[in-house]
């Protein structure tokens, strides 16, 4: 691998080699960069450099880590006429995203309580592999969650219609086209709607600790001392067999291409294929599907809170600030050497960081900018940061999406082994409740990168500004 060359304090470039179109830049200082080399995400940026269609850069975000395929705190770009479109840019999760809403309440108002709450919450909320919502839905129900997304939530009495205004997309896709999901990827997700899933998904009761920017962060409707609601969650089973269905199928196809990958997992199709469009229609169906969940798990910790606590709606106050998506690959314009173009972007464990101004906000962030959650590990801190126009110049539009992995979840289970994980949270005043066996060596703090590190970087290279910083209190892992 060519020596990587150094732009400045946050930026490197990995210079065009071989079959590289472009460049790979990758944001990040240097304490951080050295994780990245010991790993293959480099050459993992390489290769989505290689693929046709791609434009300006292969990026990677500070979180940026080994997946299948593309990086995981990968972006990329492609033309919408003469790019690809790949399962792999998009990962398995589908539309895995983070919600966060704010309350009336302040720390002083549920200390005494916590441990009822955080009880509450893990009894209320489905968590765990395999684990099945109180959502019941027949076949034709399923098929309207994956046309229209957070809207059938709401209109099933599962929140309010102001969240819709709140949410990424208004909480839905356009395109979605169920026709194109396996009987087995619906036969997954017919249960499993309401539920919040393992690994590293998770519900968390937080304290707003630190404000940065005062103005922006009352536009958000934040404060300090403020308990806040945030969860991180996807498209559960459904998601996870949509790609790997699309995946089976790209492998095959990607062999009658002039297209050399060096991956099966970028695996792809022309964007404008029959191929590439069957996958953009079932991707829309499986976001869907991940916003209602969003919804619903949201619904039932506003209702969950109100019960445990004895308070009114007014009273408890629970506003959405927003719900980002991670996992995702959308039709976007964007300027390119002075140039308006339509591209797919692929975002896989990346936030959207739009400025103010831009179009696809709500009105009421139409003069800050986007806020983005960037959700640490269950031992540290959560940011809340918002869209710039550097982002939009630089790596269209988008940021980092969490602290990302240090050690894999093999490593992590190696390093916790004789440790009480859950005690040491415990000592730091903050209460965890797990479901899996594994999950709390898999997740545990050490395996996770340093998420104020990571955030210090996208602030200093301006591609998303700081404005919060949340401290959890309660914890609800799958």
């Amino acid at each position: 691998m060519t020596e990587l060359k150094k732009l400045d304090d946050y930026r490197w470039e990995l210079p065009k080699t071989g079959n590289m179109l472009v460049p790979g830049i990758i944001y990040t200082n240097q304490s951080m960069l050295e994780a990245v080399k010991k790993e293959g995400a480099l050459t993992q940026i390489a290769n989505v450099a290689s693929l046709p269609g791609i434009l300006k850069n292969s990026l990677a975000m500070p979180d940026v880590h080994q997946g299948y395929g593309f990086t995981i705190g990968g972006v990329a770009a492609f033309d919408w006429k003469q790019g690809i479109v790949s399962p792999g840019g998009v990962g398995y999760d589908i539309n895995c995203g983070v919600r966060l809403a704010s309350t009336n309440l302040q720390e002083k108002d549920i200390r005494l309580k916590l441990s009822d709450l955080v009880n509450e919450l893990y009894r209320n909320i489905p968590s765990g592999i395999g684990s099945k919502g109180s959502v019941k839905l027949s076949l034709e129900d399923e098929k309207k969650v994956l046309v229209t997304g957070s809207k059938w939530a709401v209109e099933h009495g599962f929140g309010e219609d102001t969240d819709i205004e709140y949410t990424e997309e208004y909480g839905c896709l356009p395109d979605a086209d169920p026709s194109e999901i396996s009987d087995k990827a619906m036969k997954r997700g017919k249960d499993q709607l309401g539920t919040l899933g393992s690994g590293n998904h998770f519900l968390e009761i937080g304290i707003v600790d630190e404000i940065f920017d005062e103005k922006t962060a009352r536009a958000f409707g934040l404060y300090k001392d403020q308990v806040t609601i945030m969860l991180h969650t996807g498209s559960r089973g459904l998601g996870y067999q949509v790609c790997d269905d699309f995946l089976a199928f790209m492998k095959k196809h990607v062999k009658s291409l002039p297209v050399e990958v060096p991956d099966p997992h970028l695996s792809c199709a022309m964007i404008q294929s029959e191929q590439g469009q069957r996958y953009l229609r079932a991707m829309a169906c499986a976001a869907n599907y991940a916003w209602a969940n969003r919804q619903i798990l949201m619904h039932h910790a506003k209702d969950v809170l109100m019960k445990s606590l004895n308070i009114s709606p007014r009273e408890l106050g629970m506003h959405l600030v927003y719900d980002v998506c991670h996992n995702i690959a959308k039709k976007e314009e964007h300027i390119i050497d002075g140039k308006k173009r339509m591209v797919c972007v692929h975002r896989k464990g990346a936030t959207r960081s739009f400025p103010p101004g831009h179009e696809a906000l709500c009105r009421a962030y139409k003069n800050t900018g986007q806020p983005v959650l960037v959700p640490g590990d269950m031992g540290t801190a959560s940011y809340v940061l918002v869209g710039t126009e550097t982002a939009m110049k630089e790596t269209f539009g988008s940021t980092c999406h969490g602290a990302g992995r240090l050690l894999s979840r093999k490593a992590a289970k190696k390093a916790a082994k004789g440790r009480a994980v859950y005690r040491e949270l415990e000592d730091k005043g903050i209460l965890v409740r797990w479901t899996g066996r594994a999950t709390m060596a898999e997740e545990m703090p050490d395996a996770y990168k340093d998420i104020s590190q990571v955030v210090d970087v996208v602030h200093g290279a301006e591609i998303s500004r700081k404005v919060a910083r949340l401290r959890p209190a309660a914890v609800v892992k799958g």
